[in-house]
């Protein structure tokens, strides 16, 4: 396989995902967005590393947001969001902290290819993602290596909420830009 013929499957599994994500979903992803008090980021791995793009960019339109287990970061409390990405829907560490944020009152955003996972039932709002998870080799859902399409879509799902939102906003790229960092 030639790189061009990669990049070709790459953009058609998305566009093939993108079509089945449920718009429902993803309105009420940005509503909770929009009126938590604060963000708070939580994804393993690969999705880990996808939320903190999302978490970047929503850090521009001036939101609280905080990653779950830096140093800094303080408790959850009630009228806060979780962002979570699990394609199980299992990992042990994403679902305590999801119970955590249900139990104190805080709203939970999942992005998860299980919708009857238990990260789902603890979920406020469930953003189903078609791929396969890492541990679906069977390449039934995607020829990618592993997770990588569901990863790929929290990307895209985070930067769409994102883009949603600052349009919403009507401010303009540069009064984002002051908010990013200038340590250089």
């Amino acid at each position: 396989m030639q790189t061009e013929e990669a990049i070709a499957l790459i953009a058609t599994e998305n566009t093939r995902l993108v079509a089945t994500l449920d718009p429902r979903s993803l309105a009420d992803a940005a509503s909770a967005l929009t009126a938590a008090d604060a963000v708070f980021v939580l994804g393993a791995g690969r999705s880990g590393l996808a939320l903190r793009m999302t978490a970047m960019r929503l850090m521009h339109l001036g939101l609280t947001v905080h990653i779950v287990g830096d140093v800094t970061t303080p408790a959850i409390r009630a009228g806060d969001v979780l962002l979570v990405a699990s394609g199980s829907g299992t990992s042990a560490g994403i679902v305590g902290s999801a119970r955590t944020a249900a139990e104190v009152g805080a709203s939970v955003v999942a992005l998860t290819t299980a919708a009857t996972s238990p990260l789902a039932a603890l979920a406020t709002v469930v953003i189903e993602v078609a791929a396969a998870d890492k541990l679906d080799r069977a390449a039934t859902k995607s020829d990618q290596y592993a997770g990588s399409l569901f990863e790929q879509s929290v990307v895209t799902i985070g930067d769409a909420l994102f883009h949603t939102l600052w349009v919403r906003s009507g401010r303009s790229a540069d009064d984002l830009w002051p908010r990013h960092a200038n340590l250089d």
